[in-house]
């Protein structure tokens, strides 16, 4: 059976149980990631009968060469150097540094304690359900999204510090979407940078815009995180992109002869306001002439990186940073860059995004937009303040997919929106009371109008008249509920509601307005239903979830932007919160077992909680004998709901005459279970009596 995303990601999280306590998350997501990453490589190239695979698995270095040094005495060193250095070896794009060391007896333990951990872990990756080979749908990137989510846990729990190696995916696929790639403009050698790649997690949403393999290339300082992205291209399916450790502004590794090497698109999420950008560099003497338009404050490296990008773009290129919203405003000589940037007409846009979305920070940040390619007639520059649309996850802040798709959508069409968007004129920015600041609020009122207090309805009662008017949108909807609910309060200006607060939501239900907007919105849905349905069913085995998922949801934004009164991103959000809890496990069982083998039962196993006890997991459908099962394609419940409805009901009147006559024993038991009582031989008597 094809392996559901969710039972990937639990079992995945299940073996950083095997590990914490030792270590913090900083370091045991090293193992973790690599367990994930032998494994992967394994099951698809160990076997390939290719000239020349991706990733060279030589003799005796495979995931099941692992499984056999279980309950080795020697297993963390024959893992070191039976696996992991003859892989190193076979393939030159892996490093020794991109792996954790597994005989590490201050991270691992000693002895026992080393050999059972590792057992344990090789142990979760052994699961048949964890079969890599079979259970992967092409295109839709399984491994690579897990590969995400595990990185953005550790990014979570590492804290502050450590965990600027990931940039969360939703900002990544806003910045993949508005920098302009698209699989019309892109063939095999189009080029795509980025000068501090992290992860690589930018550089991989880059790709899945273009939709083919591009050419990627990237620079980390962090060994070891440049290391994680190497690992991550290869489980995304790029095992070709070039990813190198080193210092990108003091020694840029990608050049061509002894200039920078330029690229179609350029993307970065460099840290912020770094204190030591210049270290190893004299901006003055920059043989890249990177420092042209004024050298940055040396305690501030924002505009370091902002350079690099401009200088690292072809003459037609395209690229977005991630940057603190301090490089809108700050003056002196980040000031002096700034005014050169927008006269050179290549900023094209900024977006404001949420505070408190990054694991390096909580402070907002923003996004620029730069395109060389038609800067010369640019005459204005695009905002966006988007600080208000996310949602709270955990203890931070995460873009919801409505917040990514209405950022995306007024970005594309350079609208004005109110207090959300609006092109700004050159003339303005450089207009002397704003002095090429670009501080988003002097440009865009994002804030709530407050409410006007009335002092005369305060004191003689009464709603103001205008504060009715303000809800316009839905009297042309519904204009005879205005007359239904309120009338006038006897002086002008003012009305008073007619009917009692507990009468008012049965009002405004049971008018025929209301009735009427309703059946206008169900048939805008059941239009949508009706043109997607055979889609729904004619999606089978080998088919691609996420092209699916998209077309559905296009089709319901587009459906639903005419409907009156509702927001179409919520009734969107609303089936993509459906698609990530439930719809796309369902999906991805289907793409890979087809319907009929996809609803057959899986048997629930037992595992360790974290008290290392076997415990269920989760909830059965039913079971034989000892054994428990579960349908996750077609749920019990709609079963028996569709077919049994009868017997159903049966059961139900069964169980309610037991509950009856139970609760009449328990009565009876009350009254005459005492010392005298009628019962007091059955209930307290012994033998026979009982």
């Amino acid at each position: 059976m094809a392996i559901r995303k969710s039972d990937l990601y639990s079992s995945l999280w299940a073996s950083c149980d095997e590990l914490r306590g030792g270590m913090d998350a900083s370091q045991y997501k090293d193992y973790v990631l690599f367990m994930l990453f032998i494994k992967y490589v394994s099951d698809k190239y160990a076997d390939s009968e290719d000239f020349a695979p991706p990733v060279v698995i030589p003799e005796g270095a495979s995931f099941e060469d692992m499984v056999a040094l279980k309950g080795n005495p020697g297993i963390g060193d024959k893992i070191n150097t039976q696996v992991i250095q003859p892989l190193i070896e076979a393939n030159q794009r892996l490093a020794r540094s991109d792996f954790p060391d597994f005989n590490d007896p201050n991270k691992l333990g000693e002895g026992d304690a080393m050999v059972q951990r590792l057992t344990n872990l090789v142990a979760i990756f052994e699961s048949p359900s964890l079969d890599f080979s079979k259970n992967r749908a092409e295109h839709d990137d399984i491994l690579g999204d897990a590969y995400e989510y595990l990185m953005r846990h550790f990014a979570t729990e590492s804290g502050k510090s450590k965990g600027q190696f990931y940039t969360p995916a939703e900002v990544s696929r806003v910045i993949a979407k508005v920098i302009g790639i698209a699989p019309d403009n892109t063939i095999a050698a189009t080029t795509a940078y980025d000068p501090t790649c992290g992860s690589g997690s930018l550089l991989l949403k880059i790709a899945a815009e273009a939709g083919k393999h591009i050419t990627l290339e990237g620079q980390e300082k962090d060994v070891t995180t440049a290391g994680l992205a190497r690992m991550n291209m290869i489980l995304h399916d790029f095992p070709t992109a070039n990813i190198l450790s080193g210092n990108t502004l003091a020694a840029p590794k990608f050049k061509d002869g002894d200039k920078l090497r330029t690229y179609d698109y350029v993307v970065a999420n460099p840290p912020f306001s770094d204190k030591t950008w210049s270290t190893g560099l004299l901006p003055a003497q920059d043989i890249f002439q990177r420092f042209s338009w004024g050298e940055p404050p040396k305690k501030q490296g924002d505009y370091a990186y902002l350079l690099h990008i401009v200088r690292s773009m072809k003459a037609t290129g395209k690229a977005a940073c991630i940057l603190p919203h301090g490089v809108l405003f700050r003056g002196g000589a980040e000031a002096v860059i700034r005014r050169k940037l927008i006269e050179s007409g290549i900023l094209k846009g900024i977006i404001g995004l949420p505070a408190n979305l990054f694991y390096g920070t909580g402070i907002p940040a923003c996004i620029l937009v730069l395109d060389k390619e038609n800067a010369v007639g640019r005459k204005g520059i695009f905002l966006i303040d988007a600080s208000r649309g996310y949602i709270k996850d955990g203890n931070k802040n995460r873009l919801r997919e409505q917040d990514i798709h209405r950022i995306v959508d007024t970005f594309r069409k350079q609208a004005d929106a109110e207090r959300y968007a609006r092109m700004v004129p050159l003339d303005e920015i450089a207009d002397a009371k704003n002095d090429w600041n670009l501080n988003l609020p002097r440009y865009i009122d994002a804030t709530q109008p407050e409410d006007l207090q009335d002092i005369d309805g305060h004191l003689r009662g009464g709603i103001p008249e205008r504060d009715l008017d303000a809800l316009a949108g839905y009297w042309q909807v519904i204009p005879s509920v205005r007359a239904t609910l309120f009338e006038s309060a006897g002086r002008p200006g003012y009305a008073r509601p007619k009917l009692a607060i507990t009468e008012v939501k049965a009002a405004i239900f049971g008018h025929a307005e209301f009735d009427a907007f309703v059946a206008s919105v169900n048939a805008i849905f059941e239009r949508w239903k009706a043109a997607n349905l055979p889609q729904l069913k004619g999606f089978d085995q080998g088919d691609h979830p996420k092209p699916l998922i998209e077309q559905l949801a296009e089709d319901l934004l587009a459906a639903f932007r005419s409907a009156p009164l509702l927001d179409a991103y919520d009734v969107y959000q609303h089936l993509m919160d459906y698609w990530n809890q439930t719809m796309q496990d369902d999906a991805y069982l289907i793409a890979a077992d087809g319907w009929k083998a996809g609803a057959q039962p899986r048997e629930i196993l037992k595992t360790k909680d974290k008290n290392n006890k076997l415990t269920w997991p989760e909830a059965h459908d039913y079971e034989i004998g000892k054994h428990r099962f579960k349908s996750d394609l077609i749920p019990a419940s709609l079963m028996i709901a569709r077919y049994f409805e009868a017997e159903r009901e049966a059961i139900e009147d069964l169980e309610a005459d037991i509950a009856a006559t139970e609760q009449k024993l328990d009565e009876m038991r009350e009254e005459h279970g005492g010392e005298e009582g009628l019962l007091a031989e059955v209930v307290d008597g012994e033998g026979d009596k009982q």
